[in-house]
């Protein structure tokens, strides 16, 4: 029993929170601009000494660059919000229903933007969580994406008194139900184009050539995926990088330089995007608009976007499998 005053504590629970990128409030440069703020002083994410960066990021780019995001934006906004955090949102509910039985707390939370992470985490706490698992919905590990949302958790963990047990969810670039996921979506997406693509190009997010050369894997793992994926499609993928920024040199070949190549030697394209579990930004405006935008004026015929897994079935069956086998010792043996 306990002692007269002592604080409630809730019953013990398993909790996973799920974490992906984030996204701005509003398709609002106001908003944009709190959220690229956040985003872009994250020193995983930006590798330069903030003596230099701090004056670069609050003059020229939190100047100039909101309005064109909120832009960009308002092209994919729905009643729902931005299409990360609705998509987002329903990976938990899906994931949540599953695992009901199993008595597991899901929650989802951003790295940047709302709900913050330290929030969810502290919810999770309160609701009698003494074992998460994180998992950062990234296929492909990075130091500017897992990495930095495990921080933030840490983060958060190191002003708590009473800190729960933690797991983290490891990359699943190679994981066989990925790419068993990726490639039925695939080919299912393939099967319903009034056209036969005669190239499949795989669009991965941009980082600086400096990361691969300071050792992060992020490059070798997009390689890997695509190669699987070839494999298992028994076809080409063909392999490149979007969202350059700023003056540095990136990974390559670049995915707009690829389409408009493509573009003029008049090749039929269906393109993926096998590093974003969600669609977003990224994939919505930057490769089905203006991707398709650019390859078209290039000259070439045909285009197709197929969507990212998001919260399909075979996406959250993978996701499942995933979770539950980070799990294995906590859940209760059936």
């Amino acid at each position: 029993m306990k002692p007269a005053g002592h604080p409630p504590i809730p019953a013990p629970k398993l909790g996973v929170l799920l974490i992906n990128l984030g996204t701005p409030d509003a398709a609002e440069t106001k908003a944009v601009r709190r959220y690229l703020k956040e985003f872009l002083s994250d020193r995983r994410v930006v590798e330069l000494p903030p003596w230099l960066w701090q004056p670069i990021l609050r003059g020229v780019v939190l100047t100039t660059r909101p309005k064109k995001s909120a832009h960009a934006y308002q092209q994919v906004w729905s009643e729902d919000g931005s299409p990360l955090a609705a998509i987002t949102r329903a990976q938990g509910k899906a994931l949540a229903e599953r695992l009901a039985g199993d008595g597991v707390l899901v929650d989802h939370a951003m790295r940047y933007g709302r709900p913050a992470i330290a929030d969810r985490i502290a919810a999770m706490k309160a609701a009698g969580c003494e074992r998460i698992l994180l998992a950062p919905l990234y296929p492909q590990y990075s130091g500017a994406t897992t990495a930095t949302a495990n921080d933030a958790v840490f983060a958060a963990l190191a002003a708590m008194r009473w800190q729960p047990a933690i797991r983290t969810l490891p990359p699943y670039h190679d994981d066989p139900r990925y790419i068993d996921a990726l490639a039925a979506s695939i080919e299912e997406g393939l099967a319903a184009l009034d056209f036969v693509p005669d190239a499949i190009l795989a669009s991965f997010h941009g980082m600086p050539q400096r990361t691969l050369e300071l050792g992060d894997p992020y490059h070798c793992h997009c390689q890997k995926t695509a190669r699987l994926l070839a494999e298992k499609l028994g076809r080409e993928v063909i392999v490149s990088f979007q969202s350059r920024f700023g003056k540095a040199k990136w990974l390559g070949p670049a995915t707009d330089l690829t389409l408009a190549d493509l573009g003029r030697a008049g090749r039929r394209v269906a393109i993926v995007t096998p590093g974003f579990s969600a669609d977003c930004l990224e994939t919505l405006e930057e490769i089905s608009i203006r991707g398709r935008e650019d390859f078209l004026a290039a000259g070439g015929e045909d285009f197709a976007y197929l969507p990212c897994l998001n919260a399909g079935v075979r996406g959250m069956d993978m996701i499942e499998a995933l979770v539950r086998q980070e799990l294995a010792g906590w859940l209760p043996v059936s």
